[in-house]
């Protein structure tokens, strides 16, 4: 009986869009642990953030040219041309020799790859129904997380010698299988009615509905908080703690299992029993207190580092779950202007993150960061208790 429902599931768009987010996000979090310090081969590393600040500011920007585009284009075609520019810079990344060119094209990459995001999301909404809605993003999320779990652990292999072109050339390889998997199989999506806000009155709009307001606000910590960790944790256990690339990729591995083990549960349970609000709350302490702890650890244990990063993990699920959740629950699938809001605030913190980052490192040391991290966590604290909860 289960084999012939999961057979039926198979031949369904959902499906396919939870197999599409595996290929995508698995191309996506290959590279991103490494990231920060390829480029710190090509620029000083003080410039790193830099760079990070410069792709969250042009993500803005064309995150809110894209809901014009969507309705010209139509979400499939727009995110078909998205995909296929997206493995072509990271063939480009690959190959080329040149690093300003291939600064360029990491920065066209940050793009795109937010650009597909946003276009994924708006075809899951169309797929969901409100009362299912933590179910759906919760599956969604965690076929993503699968990716995320893999896939450090596979960048072992390729980043051996640190050798960092083949994990670019395996993440444009990697990303093939969507852009077939997206032609073939969701060229019927029927895209909603694309609403035109203007920027003032839509930010206006979200600013005085309340829990929308609030649920921004714990957006916007939570990707502060990753954008800080990417770029930052990477570069602190490998040049100051002392660990190889061969200890990292497993670290990180179990680092994202929350993700995978956590979400799909969570949402579920915010569905059925007790709503948001209260795994929102619980997830923020939990990532303030670990993120803070890591500024004691200074020594090179693979079991303690895992351990701790483990429990970071642990809070940013609960936190993104529930923040996709409620989100969720509350705009409609057209409601493109509003999600472009919504993700750009990722972006802010984007540009914040690492210029906060920078500003800490040169005023103290690097391991001081995280502590500085944990307290800015706990902010999320009162906004997750000012929700009106959904259940």
């Amino acid at each position: 009986m289960h084999l012939v429902a999961l057979k039926r599931f198979s031949r369904t768009a959902l499906f396919s869009v939870y197999l599409l987010s595996f290929f995508y996000t698995l191309h996506v979090a290959l590279p991103v642990y490494v990231n920060s310090t390829f480029l710190a081969t090509l620029v000083p590393e003080n410039l790193v953030g830099t760079i990070y600040t410069a792709g969250s500011v042009l993500t803005i920007i064309a995150l809110m040219l894209v809901p014009r585009m969507l309705k010209v284009v139509g979400d499939y075609y727009t995110t078909l041309s998205f995909i296929i520019l997206e493995i072509i810079c990271l063939l480009g990344i690959a190959l080329s020799r040149s690093p300003a060119f291939i600064i360029g094209l990491f920065l066209v990459s940050t793009v795109l790859v937010w650009l597909i995001s946003f276009d994924l999301d708006l075809i899951v909404e169309g797929y969901s129904k409100n009362a299912d809605t933590g179910k759906v993003r919760g599956l969604y999320l965690t076929s993503a997380n699968i990716a995320w779990v893999i896939a450090p652990a596979l960048s072992v292999v390729l980043i051996a010698g640190d050798v960092y072109w083949r994990m670019y050339l395996a993440a444009a390889a990697l990303f093939v299988p969507s852009l077939f998997i997206f032609a073939l199989r969701l060229e019927h999506f029927k895209d909603p009615l694309y609403r035109t806000i203007h920027f003032r009155a839509g930010l206006a709009a979200i600013w005085k509905h309340k829990d929308i307001r609030y649920i921004f606000l714990a957006g916007f910590l939570l990707s502060f908080f990753f954008t800080l960790m990417v770029v930052y944790t990477p570069i602190y256990l490998y040049k100051h703690i002392g660990f190889g690339w061969s200890e990292l990729g497993f670290i990180f591995s179990i680092m994202l299992l929350p993700f995978l083990l956590l979400e799909s549960w969570l949402g579920r349970v915010a569905d059925k029993f007790i709503g948001e609000k209260e795994l929102l709350v619980a997830g923020f302490i939990i990532m303030a207190l670990a993120t803070g702890a890591m500024s004691f650890v200074t020594m090179p244990s693979f079991a303690t580092w895992a351990g701790l990063l483990f429990l970071t993990r642990v809070g940013a699920a609960m936190v993104e779950i529930m923040t996709e959740t409620y989100f969720f629950k509350k705009i409609e699938a057209g409601d493109a202007q509003i999600v472009s809001f919504q993700r750009t605030s990722r972006h802010v913190a984007g540009i914040l993150g690492p210029l906060v980052g920078a500003v800490l490192i040169s005023m103290f040391s690097i391991q001081y960061l995280f502590v500085a991290l944990g307290i800015v966590m706990l902010l999320g604290i009162p906004i997750g208790l000012a929700l009106k909860d959904t259940r």
